[in-house]
């Protein structure tokens, strides 16, 4: 689902809305047809019914629009941590953001699923901030957890 495309590594966003039009962004550049005012639209609609920061500074903004066809997903890490409203009070710095079509629920979730037991994982999170670049970012996501 990841490439070097749909992940970056130093984010220059210092807030909410910037971060999720960054990561639109990330999102539109491996697909140029897509509809980015649609696409915002859905993200801030879903942000506005509830903040999806949750805990250890990661946050998974997300939305539904009939202008896609398939699951896209982005991955980032911001320069700086963001206050990003997050269930521990505690600003984010690990971006996940999905966008699906609003007919499909099943990719959706276990995208979301999978990449929530790997940032569950202490170290994990650790690789993902330490990563110095996009190849290294993609790599971490690549090779999972220590562990698994």
């Amino acid at each position: 689902m990841l490439n070097r495309s749909s992940v970056r590594v130093g984010l220059p966003g210092s807030t909410k809305d910037e971060i999720i039009r960054e990561m639109v962004g990330i999102i539109l550049a491996d697909d140029r047809d897509f509809i980015k005012e649609d696409i915002l639209n859905a993200v801030f609609q879903r942000e506005a019914q509830m903040s999806t920061g949750m805990k250890n500074g990661i946050a998974i903004p997300h939305g539904k629009v009939d202008c896609v066809t398939r699951l896209h997903a982005a991955v980032a890490v911001s320069a700086e941590p963001v206050d990003f409203d997050c269930l521990d009070g505690l600003p984010a710095q690990i971006f996940v953001m999905t966008v699906s079509p609003t007919n499909q629920t099943g990719p959706h979730l276990q995208f979301l699923a999978e990449v929530s037991a790997l940032l569950a994982d202490d170290d994990f999170r650790r690789r993902i901030l330490a990563a110095k670049n996009e190849d290294e970012l993609l790599k971490a996501f690549c090779e999972g957890r220590a562990d698994a």
